[in-house]
């Protein structure tokens, strides 16, 4: 298969768990203490991830300063558009009627800001190594799952129909798709301490969204188990870096 298709087809891989999530939401009755233990497994998967095949690799290729450059101006524009998002919710609580303004959008909104960094780095795998990262291409895929069932929980309790809340996450999935795309044909043949830098935005974006949504999020939802159970997705992650490359 060329490489190009590779991260084409991963990032639309990965960002597909979210329809998952969505699907879930809609039609099952899924309890607060699953979601929690997603949300949990999720936030430690992504942050074994983001060290060891995202911040490691970059610093071995690209040195220290893109390393660390990248991964301080990921985190900063994450909680800046973070910020913008959440702002605007806040200003604009939902109203009834065709001008409502949903919770879950807003959600979502979030889950694009974080998926095209992801999704970028995907494709940067496959074009410094060949092959698809299957480390960093189940901690994407898992930790979409708990914000497509989130978000579409509260679309559906905004009244959102089922064409606009698949509809959305559809986009979203193709929007991840290009990025991977994207990640791979634009960034291929550049020097490494650029592919670094890029790797690093994305692994501080994915750290931020992690620490300012996940781990919040779970812990509201079930305070027992949401450290075990992310320590638990880092040992996982963990394993699938040595392991699986």
């Amino acid at each position: 298969m060329p490489d190009l298709l590779l991260a084409g087809l991963g990032g639309l891989a990965a960002a597909s768990t979210l329809l998952i999530g969505a699907l879930a939401a809609w039609f099952l009755p899924v309890p607060r203490a699953v979601v929690a233990g997603i949300m949990a497994f999720g936030a430690g998967v992504l942050i074994a991830t983001l060290a060891y095949s995202l911040v490691q690799d970059a610093n071995e290729a690209g040195g220290i300063l893109p390393t660390v450059g990248g991964f301080l101006a990921g985190a900063v524009l994450f909680v800046v558009l973070d910020h913008l998002v959440s702002s605007r919710g806040a200003s604009r609580p939902a109203r009834s009627g065709d001008d409502k303004d949903s919770s879950g959008v807003l959600l979502a909104l979030g889950a694009l800001i974080d998926g095209v960094p992801e999704s970028i780095a995907l494709g940067l795998t496959v074009a410094s190594g060949g092959a698809l990262s299957i480390p960093v291409l189940a901690a994407i895929a898992i930790s979409n799952v708990p914000e497509g069932l989130s978000s579409s929980a509260a679309m559906k309790a905004d009244g959102r129909t089922a064409g606009f809340v698949f509809g959305m996450w559809g986009g979203i999935a193709g929007a991840s798709a290009i990025a991977a795309l994207v990640g791979f044909a634009a960034l291929r043949d550049a020097p490494p301490e650029v592919i670094a830098v890029v790797e690093t935005i994305a692994a501080g974006g994915i750290l931020a969204m992690v620490s300012n949504s996940m781990i919040p999020d779970a812990f509201r939802r079930d305070r027992a188990l949401t450290g075990l159970i992310a320590a638990a997705g880092f040992v996982l992650a963990f394993v699938l870096h040595e392991f699986g490359g």
